[in-house]
């Protein structure tokens, strides 16, 4: 959800608030159709998912859960166009500031907004999640435009928030879901960032913890599942090399998915950072086919761009089908034993 890594840099401590009691814990309520957008948004369809969007914020305009998932919209779009392949992997790792982010920070801003006003009502589980996810997500994207100190604190506010979350409903697995990332990347960072990390009294965190903690969203979650999953397998990619534990997380996606490019350019990655370029190969070709249908100009082309690039790199092709053909496992097996 969000990056720690490299955003300690004039950074200025937070201090969190004291946990407060509320209401029994309870399983957390949502609309009937939030199932059906998070699908659609991973599948690539956001003109499907949109106008149940937009019924949802009409409907409750004080709830900040529609805006959120339209945040989550707005943010496969950035990550579309911001994704470059390079090491042998697609993946966004920088976004240059552009004037229609204000757009995607001011859905954040907004479900913040609502979810604090929530709190004074009520202390609940809930509004504290909807915070953190809120300051998560603009995290996220202050970070990609390298924007390391407003980052950092929303970072760390959403941190309290989801942990406050968790100290009201311990069942509440999105929750975990941004703890999760939390402590994994900040287990990331160097040996000079962790010594500043140490020195300003932030909190630290495990890899160990943090997988743990993704895996309880990944199987619990009510809206992060998938997130979860999506992110827990770049993290395996990109930071540990473990492709094929990170391979039996993305396939499912793949197979859920067939038609989202991000996920089979992935899976596409893995496979050939495994040496299976009969599976890399296809994979490639489906994620180009599948940019045809992506209704955004500008991500159309660039995924379809990326691909190419893919597939140039691979030097092969194969008649195989990506989605079909699953992925061995090794001596070790899948993190989740999938």
């Amino acid at each position: 959800m969000f990056r720690i890594a490299r955003i300690l840099a004039g950074f200025v401590c937070l201090v969190g608030t004291q946990f407060a009691s509320a209401e029994p814990a309870r399983k957390l309520v949502l609309p009937r159709a939030t199932s059906a957008i998070l699908d659609n948004i991973y599948a690539g369809r956001s003109d499907l998912a949109m106008p149940e969007i937009r019924k949802l914020e009409q409907e409750s305009p004080e709830n900040p859960l529609g805006y959120l998932l339209e945040a989550e919209v707005e943010w496969w779009k950035i990550w579309c166009v911001s994704a470059e392949f390079k090491y042998g992997m697609t993946m966004a790792r920088h976004h240059d500031k552009a004037p229609s982010d204000e757009h995607y920070l001011k859905l954040t801003a907004m479900a913040y907004t609502l979810a604090e006003r929530g709190l004074k009502q009520q202390n609940s589980a809930e509004m504290h999640l909807y915070a953190g996810m809120a300051e998560a997500l603009s995290a996220r994207l202050l970070a990609m435009r390298s924007e390391y100190r407003a980052s950092a604190r929303a970072g760390v506010r959403a941190r309290v928030n989801f942990q406050q979350a968790l100290a009201l409903d311990p069942s509440l697995a999105d929750a975990y879901t941004g703890l999760g990332l939390y402590n994994y990347y900040v287990d990331t960072l160097s040996m000079l960032a962790k010594a500043m990390r140490f020195l300003m009294g932030i909190p630290g965190g495990t890899k160990e913890e943090g997988v743990r903690q993704l895996k309880k969203g990944i199987e619990d979650g009510q809206m992060s599942t998938q997130l979860a999953r999506f992110y827990l397998a770049l993290n395996l990619f990109n930071y540990d090399q473990k492709y094929e534990e990170a391979l039996q997380l993305i396939t499912p996606l793949v197979e859920k998915y067939p038609k989202n490019p991000i996920f089979l350019l992935m899976k596409g990655d893995l496979n050939a950072k495994l040496g299976r370029k009969q599976l890399a190969g296809p994979c490639y070709e489906e994620a180009e086919a599948a940019a045809s249908e992506i209704t955004d100009a500008e991500c159309r082309a660039k995924t379809k761009e990326l691909a190419r690039q893919s597939l140039e790199a691979l030097r092969g092709k194969s008649a195989a089908r990506c989605v079909l053909v699953p992925a061995r496992v090794g001596p070790a097996g899948g993190i989740l034993g999938l």
